[in-house]
């Protein structure tokens, strides 16, 4: 028997909701064919199935919001015993059908429900709603009916929600004052008052809830603070040789391959060349032990809407230029219209994100656990410098490594900078 769980499809990303079953109870499924849908903040996808045989049991029903590591169906490897289990498996819809039998005696709640929570209106939007969805409502009186749902099937999401309270505008702020907060601060009093201080009195201040991925993204920043002892080292480098083959071959890249060549996989290639040297970097901590990684898997910090995710190139050493800028507009393609599958989002063994395209010089990224380091890439300018005692103008760039001091000294890290410099600054690669 071989439990299906609820994959995590990100880093911060800690529940998913099961959009749709592909197969049903007591029906034959290939190992890696769509077994359901999922849908989170960042990705909608289908899921594979991890053996094959025969479905008997499913555990989660479409439209129910459950986390990470879940059990949500159950599949008899082989041909043996499914049909007997699948038969079984209508009883779990009419067990949920057997409490209006006992209705009548529960016909008196309803009176009390307007003073609680469930007073919402009746209407029913498309598509199943996640448990938070039905929680934001109920706190912020929202009518579901009146909102249009983007999610699959028409879903309502938690970003339809906050989209409806930032057109509502006032309407946000008497919702969060609503919540009996006063009974609450008994419990954490420190936390909950540095932030309702400054607001109160604040004439016209609007109060939105935080969208779920900005919390699970800010847990996990703050989590890897926590964990890491985090240094960060900044280092010059004179991209003039690259920035001038990529001038020469950009026009004839784009009408080949139907995409632009950025610095970014330039800047993966010397990466992924300096942790070939100084594998360290490469590793993880468990624990008090060093985990050496065999595969080099480069995460790319790709930049959403309202969050960001780091899909993973998987064997980047194996790659060239053409091979890695491929894979990176691949991955960001599919990652902004959220079709990443659960194991593009996982594996990384050390990270670049590129605020460079952003306008940025220079950053202090926060490492995504449980690696040891990240690189960040500031924007390529051309800058006056002195050269051979003259003055010259050249592309410069500054590149910032975030480095886990539990691990890594100072020394290592500038001499893993110093590998990926030298490779920038004499690079001789062609790109097609």
């Amino acid at each position: 028997m071989t439990d299906v769980v609820m994959p995590q499809m990100g880093e911060s990303i800690v529940e998913g909701t099961l959009t749709k079953w592909l197969k049903k109870p007591g029906e034959h499924v290939e190992r890696d064919e769509p077994l359901f849908e999922i849908s989170t903040d960042k990705v909608d996808t289908e899921i594979p199935s991890p053996a094959a045989g025969t479905l008997t049991e499913v555990l989660v029903e479409e439209g129910a919001t459950v986390g990470i590591k879940t059990v949500v169906a159950r599949i008899q490897e082989g041909d043996g015993a499914g049909a007997e289990v699948a038969a079984a498996a209508p009883t779990a819809p009419v067990a949920a059908a057997e409490p209006p039998a006992t209705a009548p005696a529960a016909a008196a709640p309803p009176p009390s429900a307007p003073a609680g929570e469930d007073a919402l209106p009746a209407p029913e939007p498309a598509g199943p709603l996640s448990p938070l969805v039905r929680k934001m409502a109920r706190e912020h009186s929202i009518d579901l009916s009146k909102v249009q749902g983007s999610g699959a099937g028409g879903r309502i999401t938690k970003q339809d929600l906050e989209g409806y309270l930032a057109k509502a505008g006032p309407v946000a702020a008497p919702a969060a004052a609503s919540v009996p907060v006063p009974a609450r601060q008994a419990e954490a009093p420190a936390p909950p008052s540095p932030p309702r201080a400054p607001t109160a009195g604040l004439a016209g201040a609007r109060i939105e809830p935080m969208g779920a991925m900005r919390a699970k993204i800010a847990e996990h920043m703050l989590a890897s603070k926590r964990t890491s002892a985090h240094v960060t080292t900044v280092h010059r480098v004179d991209m003039t040789k690259v920035a001038r083959m990529r001038e020469r071959h950009k026009a004839d890249f784009q009408a080949r391959h139907g995409f632009s060549l950025t610095y970014l996989p330039f800047i993966v290639r010397a990466a992924v060349a300096a942790l070939r040297e100084f594998p360290l970097l490469n590793a993880s901590l468990d624990g008090n032990n060093i985990v050496y990684h065999n595969d080099i898997n480069i995460g790319i910090a790709v930049a959403l809407e309202n969050g960001l995710i780091v899909p993973v190139i998987r064997a980047a050493d194996e790659k060239n230029v053409l091979g890695l800028q491929r894979s990176i507009v691949d991955l960001a393609t599919r990652a902004r219209s959220r079709q990443l599958k659960p194991d593009e989002v996982q594996g990384g063994t050390f990270s670049i994100t590129n605020f460079g395209s952003f306008g940025s010089l220079v950053g202090t990224p926060i490492i995504n656990q449980p690696q040891v380091a990240i690189l960040g890439v500031g924007t390529v300018d051309k800058t006056p410098v002195v050269l051979d005692d003259a003055i010259a103008i050249r592309s410069i760039c500054h590149l910032s490594l975030s480095f886990d001091h539990r691990l890594i000294d100072g020394a290592l890290a500038d001499q893993f900078m110093g590998k990926l410099k030298q490779a920038l600054e004499g690079w001789s690669e062609e790109v097609l």
